[in-house]
């Protein structure tokens, strides 16, 4: 069964819908307040909703049902992680920024240390953001492209193009009661797509025990303690990865990404935003558990046909929930699911226009040129940074277009690059009262140096990453007064660059690389602070 006029109806039909209810929410705004923290008076059940339908993109969509095809449920451990990394972020983060009125992240960072390293932590989060955005926005490609046949150059560009107006006229109000509409119609479609799946079975659920209890698919808790301990750190779905590597990267990505932060300081005090993040991690482990039954109910339904480079099935995981969409649901139901496709990746790559123009607005562009600025003028710069980086975001998606790796873990590594680093000095300046500036900016970027041995990754990202470093480290050793911080820095690179030049990397699975990256910036950071900072910093 082929993708009909009625399913293009349909998904034309969202698009345009979507786009006029965005600009027609920010008719009202005056200022960058209003544009980017919706006046601070969003409820927080409609905060709550955005941030699930933000952190859940297409690649949860389409990634995780494949998951649960090829193993089991051992993902869904990492949920519990999430939910206690949430509850950390809410009483130890989220007051520091309701007591100061903050409109970024990186602003706390600069009223405890100082610009320098506001504005550098706020290049790294755009970095980040570009990146990780762009496999999500790749990500949404590949449906629409196995749907109307158009190249993945053609099909990035017209997601992109749709998400760029709606956020450049409608702001966080918009995008936030935006990802409530888009949330209910991806769970809605899900879980409609999951009835009718489970309608096709001959004997209902008995069919998917059948075929998955002989696999091990309904395993949830995998201790893995029979492995010894140098494969136990590689595997990447343990109990104590899971919690403990599912917490750190909550907390890193709720906690200190501006895409998430944003939403939570739209709400009108303390409390609010509280309620509204705990509960999203709440809702986040059903959701889970939703997209991993699909999967086990696809592998009865497609029989375990073996998926895997080779394979007359498919080659790729995050290809079979497409496929399904495409070929098996019937003529209108299709078009609601692709819909709710479209919803998981524009509820995302809006926020992350809207945040980046933020943290450009606010972090880079008014602390330097745009003091004098009138609120409307504002508001200008402000929606032509969403433009900017809404173009930036399309030229970037371009470049995962031939990478293989499994997409949902491909965008989540990206981010644990800067995710631990970005961590460890947000908690370096609330343990650490000693910590000077300059150390927390070496500290910072030494973690996200040394990542780029511990992930090992090869050819455009490794080139960009490494690249990235090197600029980093040579803008931080001119802002440096100080030989001792000189020498530190150049200590610090001459041992990275061995490691990456003749040592193999020890493995990790990747839910372990933001504790990894958080723990290196709290030692470099600590080491710094009473050693070679000195006592008039």
């Amino acid at each position: 069964m082929a993708f009909t006029p009625i399913d293009f109806t349909i998904l034309f039909i969202y698009m345009i819908a979507v786009t006029l209810l965005g600009s027609w929410l920010g008719r009202h705004q005056k200022s960058t307040r209003d544009y980017f923290l919706g006046d601070r008076n969003l409820p927080w059940g409609a905060v709550c909703f955005s941030v699930v339908a933000t952190e859940t993109s297409t690649l949860t969509f389409i990634s995780i049902p494949g998951l649960a095809y090829l193993t089991n449920l051992n993902f869904l451990q990492l949920a519990v992680g999430y939910i206690l990394g949430r509850i950390i972020i809410s009483f130890v983060l989220l007051p520091a920024y309701y007591r100061g009125e903050l409109s970024t992240a990186y602003e706390f960072l600069g009223q405890r240390y100082g610009m320098n390293i506001r504005k550098f932590s706020s290049v790294i989060f755009q970095i980040t953001r570009l990146l990780a955005d762009g496999v999500r926005l790749f990500a949404t490609a590949i449906p629409l492209s196995i749907i109307t046949g158009w190249s993945f150059p053609v099909s990035i560009a017209v997601i992109g193009i749709f998400t760029i107006i709606y956020t450049y006229f409608g702001g966080i109000r918009a995008v936030v009661w935006i990802d409530v509409l888009q949330m209910g119609i991806y769970l809605g479609g899900s879980i409609i797509a999951g009835i009718y799946l489970l309608h096709l079975l001959p004997h209902g659920w008995s069919d998917v025990v059948a075929a998955a209890r002989p696999e091990n698919k309904f395993e949830f808790i995998y201790l893995g303690f029979e492995k010894g301990w140098k494969e136990f750190f590689t595997i990447n779905y343990t109990l104590i990865t899971s919690i403990i590597g599912g917490a750190f990267l909550s907390m890193a990505s709720h906690g200190t990404d501006q895409l998430i932060v944003q939403r939570l300081l739209t709400c009108n005090n303390l409390k609010s935003s509280q309620k509204a993040l705990i509960t999203s991690g709440v809702i986040v482990f059903f959701q889970f558990a939703l997209f991993l039954v699909i999967g086990l109910m696809m592998y009865a339904f497609y029989h375990g046909q073996p998926i895997g480079p080779g394979s007359a099935f498919l080659s790729r995981s995050d290809q079979l929930f497409p496929k399904f969409i495409v070929e098996v649901l019937p003529p209108g139901l299709s078009g609601v699911i692709i819909a709710g496709v479209f919803a998981a990746a524009m509820s995302t790559l809006s926020g992350s226009l809207n945040s980046l123009a933020s943290s450009s607005m606010l972090d880079l562009y008014k602390s330097r040129f745009g003091k004098n600025n009138s609120p409307k003028r504002d508001l200008l710069i402000s929606r032509i940074f969403t433009a900017i980086w809404g173009v930036i975001f399309i030229g970037g998606a371009l470049l995962f277009t031939d990478m293989n790796n499994p997409v949902v873990e491909l965008g989540l590594g990206i981010a644990s690059f800067t995710y631990g680093g970005m961590l460890g000095v947000f908690f370096l300046g609330i343990f650490s009262k000693k910590t000077s500036e300059m150390t927390a900016l070496v500290a910072q970027w030494s973690s996200i140096y040394f990542m780029t041995w511990i992930i090992g990754v090869t050819g455009v990202v490794q080139n960009v990453i490494i690249a990235i470093n090197v600029i980093a480290f040579l803008w931080i050793f001119m802002k440096t007064q100080t030989r001792r911080y000189q020498i530190a820095l150049l200590i610090l690179i001459i041992a990275i660059s061995a490691l990456l030049r003749s040592v193999e990397p020890i493995r990790f699975g990747w839910p372990w690389y933001v504790f990894i990256g958080s723990s290196v910036t709290l030692l470099v950071g600590l080491i710094l602070t009473y050693i070679v900072q000195g006592k008039n910093e």
